[in-house]
């Protein structure tokens, strides 16, 4: 049935074409709007059949499934002439088991696994390093039944994929980024954020030279609350530590994408305390200013119907750009974004 319904999709987003031959026409260009344009559904799809496939097993962490899933996203990088930023051809920052078992109850039985890095050097700013992230597993196979986690995250994942290659794209034609990103998918996300814990505990670049973290879980689906206007996506954290984050965001959706910015979930006493309970956590503790884009949950959530024929791959297109546009301004502004807030906090207690 999914083969049937995945030709269905080929056969829909077929005349959007692959959306990688860039216009050779250099003047008067918006170099955002170029490059996001490469990030298209028919891509975004391609990935995520075969990411949240049964092939995949799931992706629980440290399983057989989990090394496809790291393989898969290595490989691209490779294809792409992404760099790593640990040695070359060495993606993978490994996580031995009893780090695992001593950070969480849920990670007690829990087999080595691995972050996933890929690296863009920035032209004019290298040191100054943009994290966006996604988590790359799921919650594996239970009672005989895959849960393919296609949105949760699978959705994250692919996005960051082609985010990575239309920077890629536009550092070979020379158009930056002038600070660094960090195309960064962490494992564990499921077991208690441990993939995102363990970067923090051991980054591979001092916090310090870290702008901000651009977290994508679950952008591919549309909840109850929205559907009847799906062209909406939540922020959550943008505004907790820096303002001029928070507005640079507001100010870019206006400009190019043009989507719903549904902030329910940023309030304070949100019961569901999303804040949280993704990998940008991680990275707040420490002072980074953050952005959590969420779908919120459906029906499918965390069940084996999550699969990748119920996703809405233009929406998922739109987030995709929306997260890519908003990394393409913090990464080649001229000033760093700053934890503005935190600052007036300080001033306060003087």
């Amino acid at each position: 049935m999914k083969n049937i319904v995945y030709i269905f999709f080929l056969a829909f987003v077929f005349a959007c074409g692959s959306g990688k031959d860039v216009s050779k026409n250099e003047e008067n260009i918006d170099y955002a709007v170029k490059y996001a344009n490469t990030i298209t559904a028919k891509d975004l799809g391609n990935h995520l059949f075969t990411y949240a496939s049964d092939e995949f097993e799931g992706r629980d962490t440290g399983t057989p499934g989990q090394k496809k899933a790291v393989n898969y996203l290595k490989d691209f990088y490779v294809g792409q002439g992404i760099g790593s930023p640990i040695a070359e051809g060495d993606y993978f920052q490994e996580i031995k088991n009893e780090w695992f078992a001593k950070n969480s109850r849920r990670g007690r039985n829990l087999k080595d696994s691995e972050n996933v890095l890929a690296f863009i050097k920035g032209t004019d700013k290298p040191d100054e390093v943009i994290v966006i992230s996604a988590h790359l597993d799921h919650v594996g196979v239970r009672n005989e039944k895959v849960y393919n986690g296609a949105d949760d995250d699978g959705s994250g994942s692919v996005a960051l994929l082609e985010i990575a290659e239309a920077f890629k794209m536009a550092a070979d034609a020379g158009k930056g980024p002038k600070r660094s990103i960090l195309f960064l998918h962490v494992t564990g996300e499921e077991r208690g954020l441990l993939g995102s814990k363990f970067y923090t505990e051991n980054p591979i670049f001092p916090l310090e030279n870290t702008v901000c973290n651009l977290n994508i879980d679950m952008i591919g689906r549309v909840d109850q609350r929205n559907k009847e206007n799906p062209n909406y996506v939540y922020l959550i954290g943008s505004d907790k530590l820096s303002m001029e984050l928070h507005n640079l965001s507001e100010a870019i959706n206006k400009k190019y994408t043009k989507i719903k910015l549904d902030y329910k979930y940023n309030d304070e006493n949100d019961p569901n305390r999303f804040y949280y309970r993704s990998d940008h956590y991680n990275f707040a503790k420490h002072n980074i200013p953050i952005i959590f884009y969420f779908n919120g949950t459906h029906v499918d959530y965390h069940k084996d119907t999550d699969t990748p024929d119920k996703i809405y791959y233009e929406l998922l297109q739109n987030r995709a750009r929306l997260v890519f546009h908003t990394a393409w301004e913090v990464a080649n502004r001229e000033g760093r974004i700053t934890a503005d807030k935190l600052e007036e906090k300080k001033e306060e207690t003087k």
